[in-house]
């Protein structure tokens, strides 16, 4: 058995069929994107990878299997669709995502389409794992699907260990070996002993904070915006297919946008760190309800006003509304005198936690350092918020 030393978990052993997958060009592809994309931007430690992340959540996948002590057929499929689960996401993960969707109509949980053409199938099928099997548990469908893909998943919690290390905040740190030892199968479904709503807690509250300072950190955001902008564009133009898009690792985005005459400047600024400043930063209770998580063409189209009223190229401006946040983790199942209960039923911090989301959301607007001035005062005329930049 092959074992591989970890930065987060130590020593993780392979099995059989994780050694095949691991060695296919999907997988080892996901060496050359970055788990925590433009955040490295804020955190220069923060380097690590897809494929570390996909490492680990194998392992605590592993873990969980064992501990809950399912029968080998799941068990399998479990460990390969945790293996395999972002294996779909396109260049700079989540950063690109929207732009993928738009334009190839996909998530980057929906993985059929790989998982059932190509080497990586073919390699499942060889160790006797059915690909849309594994594929429905990626997207949290499926017997124990939510192991994967679910309130407290395996993914959350690597993610929240492995991004705190690498980027050297500490709010992420959770007692994950005691919510996968907390684990139970209540009539089929995943929950969390009763003594455990604690341990639970702490990983609303890892996320809470790990959302405040490095997730939604402001330069994140803007590298973000920039970046799918430029996506779209290159899209748009054609200057590149949108499968082929979808496939490209981070560098050879960065490369493709530099080539192309219109995106050749974004692609600079993100190489060099020299980005779009916040004209308009905007607390949740001061902007009007019709401005919070705005589709993408009523974005779109907002920006152009904005980029009219100052008299600026529509290119200097970029809104950024995101939707409203919510605490997937508080859906979390516990297990209260042999009955299910809601995590939000039982914890008196979850309404705290929410508003704490709350506090951290922004509306943001941002634009070339040149001609940030009027595209601020424009912008506060069309979004009806105050010209300003609060903390």
């Amino acid at each position: 058995m092959t074992t591989i030393k970890d930065s987060v978990h130590d020593y993780i052993e392979l099995d059989p069929t994780a050694e095949a997958v691991l060695d296919t060009a999907p997988m080892q592809r996901l060496r050359s994107v970055r788990q925590l994309s433009t955040v490295q931007l804020v955190y220069p430690s923060a380097n690590h990878t897809r494929f570390e992340h996909s490492l680990g959540v194998y392992h605590l996948a592993s873990s969980a299997v064992e501990k809950l002590d399912l029968e080998d057929d799941l068990a399998d499929r479990l460990r390969a669709a945790a293996l395999v689960h972002d294996v779909g996401h396109g260049p700079f993960g989540h950063q690109t995502e929207a732009a993928i969707e738009r334009h190839l109509g996909r998530h980057h949980d929906e993985i059929e389409w790989l998982l059932t053409d190509g080497e990586l199938g073919d390699v499942l099928e060889a160790q006797g794992l059915d690909p849309q099997a594994v594929a429905a548990t990626v997207d949290g469908r499926g017997p124990l699907g939510e192991l994967v893909s679910g309130p407290l998943d395996v993914d959350r919690l690597d993610y929240l260990v492995r991004d705190a290390h690498h980027t050297g905040v500490p709010y992420g740190t959770i007692d994950h070996a005691r919510l996968l030892y907390s684990l139970r199968i209540v009539d089929g479904k995943l929950a969390l002993e009763a003594g455990d709503v604690a341990t639970a807690e702490s990983a609303l509250i890892a996320r809470t904070l790990m959302n405040a300072t490095v997730y939604r950190h402001h330069v994140s955001r803007i590298a973000g915006a920039m970046l799918d902008r430029a996506s779209e564009r290159i899209l748009a133009d054609e200057a590149i297919d949108a499968d082929r898009f979808a496939r490209l690792t981070d560098a050879e985005l960065l490369a493709t946008l530099e080539a192309h005459g219109p995106t050749a400047d974004v692609a600079t600024r993100l190489r060099e760190r020299r980005l779009y400043k916040r004209a308009i930063w905007a607390r949740r209770d001061a902007v009007p309800d019709r401005f919070v998580g705005i589709e993408y063409d009523r974005t779109r189209a907002l920006e152009r006003e904005i980029a009219d009223i100052a008299g600026v190229d529509p290119a200097a401006v970029v809104v950024d509304s995101p939707s409203e946040p919510s605490s997937p983790e508080s859906r979390a199942r516990i297990v209260v005198d042999g009955d299910l209960r809601r995590l939000e039923e039982r914890s008196s911090l979850v309404a705290g936690l929410d508003a704490c989301a709350r506090e951290i959301w922004r509306l943001g607007v941002y634009a070339r350092p040149d001609v940030l001035e009027p595209v601020q005062d424009a912008a506060s005329s069309v979004l009806e918020v105050e010209a300003d930049v609060v903390p």
